[in-house]
């Protein structure tokens, strides 16, 4: 094997595992984010063919004519569902867009359901029938693995193992297909995804059809992040940091532009942002605050927090 940058698991130690193997799993996931912050997982669950797919359709929507894909561009969603065009959205602590275009999947839910209201359905793109079906029967596999992830944080957390499961049913989590296009002249001073920090509980990604993927390490220095086939690279996003009052920290990472030789090669990537339901107390959790570690954080709801994010990052106006 290759030098790895982050540390490997295997999901089905923990999902099917004896007691030791799912202690063990635990306490190598705690590891991983305590030391540097990103995991690779395999055996995740997550059919290939399905990412397979999904990836093949996603090229095809991205190269459709921009007017084309400006026609799933919805005004006042934020980005939350559809399409989003190159340059709209930049890092909170930049002000240059990032090199991207982007469509989003999100929640469904029944609808008779309580929160419907804030679940606005899914576009369905005309021209490449199998794109929405393939990103939600996705994004249901995804909310599968990031459940039994979940699952394994809270018991190193020493929660209930249970902790998160309510929290994250029908919760706000995001599929989104990315397109960084080929880079055709210098650019002024973005690359293809400035360093930042991810905004929601964890973030699952299956690996990117190019290279570019960097972490910022404990010791600042940044690392490539290459995964190897079949493996899903997982990481902290703020809201777990705020719930544990930065006991587990996010990682800050960014994708950087290629060598000018492989400029013409498009970059696509599919992370999925697991969120809770909107009303989770994001308060820190009481044993995470102690002498040597004093609350950092003042309460909030996981709603009002994404709604602040979104603003940093210039998706809401």
């Amino acid at each position: 094997m290759k030098n790895r940058s982050i540390p490997l698991v295997d999901l089905s130690k923990f999902v099917n595992g004896t007691a030791a193997e799912r202690t063990e799993f635990v306490n190598q996931l705690g590891e991983a984010f305590h030391s540097i912050g990103f995991v690779g997982v395999i055996n995740h669950g997550i059919p290939k063919k399905l990412i397979d797919d999904f990836y093949a359709a996603s090229k095809r929507f991205f190269a459709l004519p921009e007017a084309t894909k400006r026609q799933y561009e919805v005004p006042g969603m934020a980005g939350q569902r559809g399409y989003t065009s190159f340059g709209k959205e930049h890092a909170k602590q930049s002000k240059v867009a990032d090199l991207k275009e982007f469509f989003q999947i999100g929640q469904e839910v029944p609808s008779d359901h309580p929160s419907k209201a804030d679940y606005p359905d899914n576009l369905q793109v005309l021209e490449e029938a199998d794109y929405s079906r393939l990103g939600f029967e996705l994004y249901r596999a995804f909310e599968k693995t990031g459940g039994h992830l979940l699952r394994a944080i809270a018991i190193h957390l020493n929660l209930p193992e249970d902790y998160f499961d309510s929290q994250i049913t029908h919760g706000n989590s995001i599929l989104r297909s990315i397109h960084y296009p080929p880079i055709t002249q210098e650019p002024a001073s973005a690359i293809r995804a400035e360093q930042h920090e991810d905004i929601n509980l964890i973030t699952l990604l299956v690996g990117a059809s190019a290279g570019g993927l960097e972490l910022l390490n404990m010791e600042n220095v940044w690392l490539p992040i290459v995964p190897e086939d079949d493996e899903i690279v997982i990481n902290v996003g703020d809201m777990l940091q705020r719930l544990t009052n930065n006991y587990l920290k996010s990682t800050t990472h960014r994708v950087v532009n290629p060598p000018r030789s492989e400029w013409h090669l498009p970059r696509l990537s599919i992370p999925f942002f697991l969120h809770p339901v909107s009303k989770m107390d994001l308060s820190c959790l009481p044993a995470t605050v102690t002498a040597d570690n004093p609350l950092q954080y003042e309460p909030i709801t996981a709603g009002e927090y994404l709604d602040e994010r979104l603003r940093e990052i210039g998706l809401k106006k």
